[in-house]
């Protein structure tokens, strides 16, 4: 199966008469959960059942517990550049929610309360009651019911370019607006078709097995503002990750719990705790939410970073990060 993902890892495609190509040939490296921890010093991957589900995750460092949440279509690898340096202060755990990477997939759950408590039991297996929790994209939105859930349990909350589903999204337009759409996001008229694509059961799976890496690639080359900030490995990493129906067929459930999402949301009172938000193209509606339902909460964009913050500026991230984390430190 790697073999075969590794191959297909660098199409060149021809999307409305823009060229979408991986920057890098097939590679032939190791790409299994283990050979990634081996290029982490100190780090070590480890499972857990919780709330009726399997959560993989690697954890390497001391101090104080740094919970890292990914999103679509990634895994907990995302992290990769950030890990070591969090590591050195604190205890890091990057995370594959459920239905992610070597994580269980099962056919539901996926609705981000839900996600949420398996966050927290996780931690409570590993013996932590309170976490820094960070969280983009996807994660990010577990990240948000996660504080809102449990917000004994969050020291802070970092959020990576994607707030919560609220009910703005059912105000998206279905056609993006006239001249808008290019192979390149327009941050002031963003239109992410993806999130209606993934709504339909069934289809994305029969379309897409084997091919996960088509859509993957147009979307990286969509939102990253460095393509080069993914290499092959990156790349192949996250193809056999969402290659196989199981693995679509989840990561499609986490869009389709958006409505459940938004009943959700409506529950939820404003954040107390410290709360940091970094963007890229998504620093508008990050703000909008942040600045609204937060009452502690800082947010700055990173202008040269796209979609992908701890992979595309994983220093600029940290030169926010770091300082939030300590100046909320236990005392």
């Amino acid at each position: 199966m790697i073999s075969a993902a590794l191959a297909l890892a660098s199409p060149t495609l021809a999307f409305a008469g823009a060229t979408v190509a991986a920057e890098a040939a097939p590679i032939a490296a190791d790409i299994s959960d283990a050979a990634l921890v081996s290029t982490l010093p100190g780090f070590k991957q480890g499972f857990a059942d919780v709330n009726g589900t399997r959560l993989h995750y690697v954890a390497g460092g001391k101090g104080e517990a740094v919970v890292l949440l990914p999103g679509w279509p990634e895994t907990w690898w995302s992290y990769h550049k950030v890990m070591p340096t969090l590591a050195m202060n604190h205890r890091v755990i990057a995370v594959d929610i459920r239905g992610m990477g070597a994580s269980s997939k099962p056919l539901d759950g996926y609705d981000k309360k839900n996600m949420a408590k398996d966050i927290h039991e996780l931690m409570a297996k590993l013996g932590y009651d309170k976490a820094h929790i960070v969280g983009h994209d996807i994660g990010a939105q577990v990240a948000w019911s996660f504080a809102a859930n449990y917000p004994q349990a969050t020291r802070t909350l970092t959020m990576l370019d994607v707030p919560h589903p609220d009910e703005g999204l059912l105000k998206w337009p279905l056609l993006p607006a006239h001249g808008t759409f290019n192979d390149k996001i327009d941050e002031n008229h963003a239109y992410a078709w993806w999130f209606a694509f993934h709504q339909v059961k069934g289809l994305p799976e029969a379309m897409m097995q084997g091919r996960a890496q088509i859509e993957h690639e147009w979307f990286f080359r969509y939102l990253l503002k460095d393509e080069s900030a993914l290499d092959a490995r990156d790349r192949a990493v996250y193809a056999v990750a969402y290659n196989q129906d199981d693995g679509i067929r989840a990561g499609n459930a986490w869009y389709q719990a958006f409505t459940q999402d938004i009943i959700d949301e409506k529950s939820y009172g404003p954040l107390e705790m410290p709360v940091l938000g970094l963007a890229g193209p998504g620093y508008g509606w990050l703000n909008s939410v942040l600045t609204t339902r937060a009452r502690n909460a800082k947010v700055y964009k990173l202008a040269d970073s796209g979609h992908f913050i701890a992979e595309e500026q994983p220093e600029e991230m940290l030169t926010y990060l770091l300082p939030f984390l300590k100046q909320n430190a236990s005392r």
